[in-house]
């Protein structure tokens, strides 16, 4: 399977909005649909587990009944989200990531932060 971009970031925001340190992230194929209506269980629970393998969950528990668990996010997916949360610095790292020709989770990853650098600089007056 593809990675796709966009299913990581709204797996990310969504875990990002459901847990807490009462709260975990569960998900089956009923909440699948409700959650993310734009993708099957299949494809998600693959995007969940790249994220997982790149070190972006925190604790990641997938069952045999094609349902998973996870606690929480980790610093370095928290990093990568407030990077890429604008839509406008998404569809330039997007942008960006498409003209080098790849979109791994790495080199999205440094794009996010170089285009954030670069706002930041640009606001700051440093270069």
């Amino acid at each position: 399977m593809k990675l796709n971009p966009d299913c990581i970031r709204d797996i990310l925001f969504a875990i990002e909005e459901r847990t807490s340190m009462k709260n975990l992230f569960y998900l089956d194929e009923d909440g699948c649909h409700e959650i993310f209506p734009n993708y099957d269980l299949d494809t998600i629970l693959y995007h969940i587990r790249q994220c997982d393998m790149y070190g972006y969950l925190y604790n990641v528990s997938f069952s045999m009944t094609n349902s998973c668990t996870v606690i929480d996010l980790t610093p370095k997916a928290h990093e990568f989200i407030n990077n890429i949360r604008e839509d406008n610095n998404w569809r330039k790292t997007k942008e960006v990531a498409g003209k080098v020709g790849s979109l791994s989770l790495n080199v999205l990853s440094q794009i996010a932060t170089n285009i954030i650098t670069s706002l930041i600089n640009s606001y700051t007056g440093l270069t």
